[in-house]
């Protein structure tokens, strides 16, 4: 197109002017020289865009379109670009000039745009409405105002001839039909599969390398997994070999036991005492009364310091009854013995309420040891129940109701059944197995008192069941062989052996994971899944999940025979208990 053609495009308004070499970088330099508003007749550029719209109808639009975007990725495509200077140029440059004037241009947002009403659709029913001779519409003329002072955003500014102004700014700016913006289908996350997860080494095998070091590859995971696989066997075979070698020990100690009954009978039933004189004979009491003697053995060694009759347990179940019968019976403490049933000696399943064949005397029998109690106006003990089932397996209900009253009646044993009366009793034999502790274990003496856990935490929990809700009952049942015969100091020999078990678990930062959490609480998860995974029983003995047996439990209190004196005991009770 020629140079007169060109400036037919543009229209002078009056009073405005154009500078005769007004150039691009001008227009869009930073100099403070040139602040003159461009002024354009929207008319005129209808004309010119509709005269080039049938001139280039026949191409091809997608090749229009990619031409036109390589071209504003090349330069500046804004609408100043018109030659507006009166320099030559042909009719290819003018039509891309007006062109991008048309439409918005493919860059940033920075880049200006033309509103709708002056898109090429606009102007191609325009340039029709020309071509057959119609009158323009006498619409309102539309001037639009570039003020290349202002910020990108707000340069352009159209008016009409009323005077009405608006800004034509990114927010307000319609897109052109040609440069419709393409859709993007939304991406559609894929629904993770589910799978039966990870294996329990497969969470953690990538997890605890340090972070310093490069990845694993394939090769080195799967052997780290093969590794594993084998310690997890041969840990498996070492404990399976270590408790076949436990179960090997107790049944040639019970087979030891069976075939001294002739020793027991000769030497030591007769006479009983003669095992205090004797030290085979005491050693031999140690390893475990014969089941069929035990129930002898425990009534002539508890023997009767009260004075009880036989027909003690049928006076006292009688007035139990009839308290029973006649509501005067105190239902709190009805429900605290049928409470403390439920959770005696669950292995066994011979106390269970509706199929036990021995609920009912164990039953019986609390109920008449409250009744015995109520002279003195003490009340029923959670705990007792463990006592009454232990002597129950071993004896009928009126035998051992009397062995019951006096086992409890020795000192240690009433000071944690008396109730708030023996508190001081109950605070002395603390002081007491303190001291022990911390001659005999100091380290786990020093671990509690950092975590203020005294004994306390732990040791009414052992002490008044006996130890039946925490070791396997063949291990209750011969610390009981040897608790009758020697008195209350082996029960604390034997408290200080289960901590001795126990230390490798003790060192813990927190108390409540050494309390009730964890530990001293058998409420271990870590312990509890391991057992569950070997198949072991989770109903019996609280501290069977950490492998605390008979014959391990018996070992730590045989290795104290080095530094164990009864002279210690006696002189530490007479110093916190001189009443005794």
């Amino acid at each position: 197109m020629s140079t007169s053609s060109s400036h037919q495009v543009l229209e002078r308004q009056e009073g405005k002017g154009l500078q005769p070499q007004f150039s691009l970088d001008d227009a869009f330099s930073d100099g403070d020289d040139h602040d003159d508003a461009l002024e354009f007749s929207s008319a005129a550029i209808r004309k010119h865009l509709a005269e080039q719209q049938r001139r280039n109808a026949g191409e091809n639009h997608e090749e229009e379109l990619a031409t036109e975007s390589s071209s504003v990725n090349g330069h500046d495509a804004s609408i100043s670009t018109l030659d507006l200077d009166g320099s030559t140029g042909d009719s290819k440059s003018d039509f891309d000039s007006a062109s991008h004037a048309s439409r918005p241009p493919t860059g940033t947002s920075d880049e200006l745009d033309l509103p709708h009403d002056l898109s090429n659709k606009a102007s191609s029913e325009d340039a029709d409405e020309l071509d057959k001779g119609a009158p323009v519409d006498e619409e309102p003329v539309l001037n639009m105002h570039i003020d290349v002072s202002k910020p990108p955003s707000g340069r352009i500014v159209l008016t009409t001839e009323n005077g009405d102004s608006a800004a034509l700014s990114n927010e307000n700016r319609a897109p052109s039909p040609q440069m419709a913006p393409v859709s993007v289908p939304p991406r559609h996350s894929r629904k993770p599969s589910r799978s039966s997860g990870p294996t329990t080494f497969q969470k953690v095998m990538s997890k605890t390398r340090p972070h310093f070091l490069p990845p694993k590859t394939r090769q080195e995971d799967q052997k780290h997994l093969a590794d594993w696989e084998t310690m997890m066997r041969q840990s498996h075979m070492a404990e399976e070999k270590r408790r076949k070698a436990l179960q090997e020990r107790r049944l040639a100690r019970e087979f030891a036991i069976e075939q001294s009954m002739h020793v027991w009978e000769r030497e030591i039933v007769p006479d009983w005492l003669v095992v205090h004189r004797d030290p085979r004979l005491r050693k031999l009491w140690w390893n475990g009364i014969p089941t069929k003697l035990r129930a002898s053995m425990w009534e002539r060694a508890t023997g009767n310091a009260l004075a009880l009759s036989k027909d003690n347990y049928r006076s006292c179940l009688s007035r139990a009854k009839r308290a029973l019968s006649s509501g005067v019976f105190p239902s709190d403490t009805l429900q605290a013995i049928e409470e403390d049933i439920l959770t005696t000696l669950p292995t066994l399943h011979i106390f269970h309420p509706k199929t036990g064949p021995l609920y009912q005397d164990l039953k019986d029998m609390l109920c008449a040891w409250v009744v015995s109690r109520a002279d003195e106006g003490l009340g029923y003990t959670r705990g007792a129940s463990k006592i009454a089932a232990m002597i129950l397996v071993n004896m009928s209900a009126p035998q051992g109701f009397v062995v019951m009253r006096n086992l409890l009646e020795r000192h240690c044993m009433r000071s944690f059944y008396g109730g708030t009366s023996a508190n001081e009793d109950v605070e002395a034999y603390y002081r007491i197995f303190d001291t022990l502790l911390a001659d005999s274990m100091p380290k786990i003496y020093f671990n509690f008192k950092q975590h203020q856990i005294s004994p306390a935490v732990y040791l009414p929990g052992w002490l008044i069941p006996l130890f039946l809700d925490h070791l396997p009952f063949e291990a209750c049942a011969r610390i009981w062989d040897v608790f009758i015969l020697e008195g209350d100091s082996f029960l604390f020999r034997a408290a200080l052996a289960i901590l001795a078990i126990l230390e490798p678990r003790l060192f813990f930062p927190d108390r409540q994971e050494l309390t009730r959490e964890t530990y001293l609480g058998a409420e271990n998860k870590a312990a509890i899944e391991v057992a569950r995974r070997d198949g072991r029983a989770l109903d019996g003995a609280k501290y069977e999940i950490y492998s605390v047996d008979e014959e391990t439990l018996w070992e730590r209190i045989d290795s104290m025979e080095e530094w164990w004196r009864e002279t210690t005991w006696r002189r530490l009770t007479q110093r916190e208990l001189p009443d005794i």
